[in-house]
């Protein structure tokens, strides 16, 4: 049995959020570019986290820990893009800018311990 994992967690709960929101702005907005782009990186990020606990030596757990953080980075891009362009409202916004915020800086931390222990 797995035990409890805070990253991957959190990760996939905030993916199901951004694969919400998507299918509400392409449904209720008709758009295709802007959100698709939030749905790969925001998607991106749990497929990572996901990828890094199956990992098969410590580097690699660390690069993609590494890049699930340049995805939170890229959603948060997105998610502000998108509310700038009338897109989003300013509470789903805040909503889900925290949330990725949050989980930036979970992931900054893992990648922290993981590089320090590589040198």
């Amino acid at each position: 049995m797995q035990k409890d994992n805070p990253a991957l967690d959190k990760s996939f709960e905030f993916a199901k959020n951004i694969v919400l929101l998507y299918k509400s702005i392409v449904s209720n907005h008709k758009e295709f570019t802007l959100s698709k782009q939030l749905l790969r990186a925001g998607t991106s990020i749990g497929a990572n986290v996901s990828e890094a606990n199956g990992a098969i030596s410590e580097a690699d757990f660390s690069n993609k820990i590494s890049i699930a953080y340049k995805e939170c980075l890229e959603t948060k891009y997105w998610l502000r893009l998108l509310k700038e362009t009338d897109y989003l409202t300013e509470s789903i916004f805040n909503d889900l800018f925290n949330k990725a915020d949050e989980l930036a800086k979970i992931l900054f931390s893992i990648l922290k311990k993981t590089r320090i222990k590589e040198k």
